[in-house]
């Protein structure tokens, strides 16, 4: 048994080297296109060059001085803060509904909720564009905004049910008990409790709903381009830095958001201390 103890740590110390290289690589990975990007977008070069020969920050100022720039800029806000209300009120309710209620089929109505997340994007974009040109709607922002909740819905879901989870339910039958209506229960126990799951929930919606390109590239039409679908056409049509600056703002509104959604996760996991 002694005799083995050196041969278990010299393997334990190997597969976490292995397994901090692997990290590593794929941090790398994941980090290269951002090491790339930001560096360009303030190139003092008229082309895509890397690295930058100069620095400047034209490019930036070109992003906010052209109107298409900021018309699609402003439709993926409008966008996502339109996903981001109804992704919150729908995925909360259905939340409620699958972690509390009693009902038959009820593994199948969780695996729909959560079916956009792995349900390939080219498909979604093709039956939304289908289903849209029957109605006539291909092109309006909100039934962009509707195909975005329907893809955002999960994100909620999937955070709210993890802190309902945790709620004790003693608290609400206390309430209750007081004589608190179900609505004063909810609003006064139930969801201040489940708060940091909701805004949690509701900031990955608006990054889902903001940086979503696929759909958008099947359903938007000129006039009513959404940022990723703008930039599309820019990587097409231009070779032109402000791709780059348009990038970097958006990885770091992403990156901000993330960080406190990640904020928020922590805070209901810890109940919300």
């Amino acid at each position: 048994m002694s005799a083995n103890a050196p041969l278990v740590m010299s393997s334990g110390r190997a597969g976490r080297a292995l397994l901090g290289l692997a990290a590593l690589l794929v941090v790398a990975f994941l980090v290269f296109p951002v090491v790339v990007i930001v560096p360009i977008s303030f190139s003092g070069s008229a082309f895509l060059t890397f690295p930058p020969e100069s620095l400047s920050l034209q490019w930036y100022a070109k992003f906010f001085a052209r109107a298409d720039w900021l018309e699609a800029t402003w439709l993926s806000l409008w966008v996502a803060g339109l996903v981001t209300l109804m992704a919150t009120v729908l995925g909360t309710a259905a939340a409620f509904g699958v972690v509390r209620g009693r009902f038959p089929g009820q593994r199948l109505v969780v695996a729909f909720l959560l079916s956009p997340l792995i349900v390939p994007g080219i498909i979604v974009a093709i039956a939304v564009y289908f289903f849209y040109a029957r109605l006539g709607i291909v092109g309006s922002p909100v039934a962009i905004a509707l195909a975005h909740t329907a893809l955002a819905v999960p994100f909620v879901v999937v955070n709210v049910s993890a802190v309902l989870h945790g709620v004790d339910r003693r608290l609400e039958q206390a309430a209750q008990n007081l004589g608190a209506s179900a609505w004063t229960t909810f609003r006064l126990i139930t969801f201040p409790l489940i708060r940091p799951g909701v805004l949690a929930g509701g900031l990955f919606a608006f990054i889902a709903s903001f940086d979503e390109l696929i759909v958008a590239l099947f359903i938007t039409a000129p006039g009513h381009v959404t940022l990723p679908a703008r930039m599309w056409q820019s990587m097409r049509n231009e070779i032109d830095p402000t791709i780059a600056a348009v990038s970097s703002l958006e990885i770091l509104l992403s990156v901000a958001l993330f960080f406190v959604a990640a904020r928020l996760q922590a805070r209901a996991a810890g109940g919300g201390a």
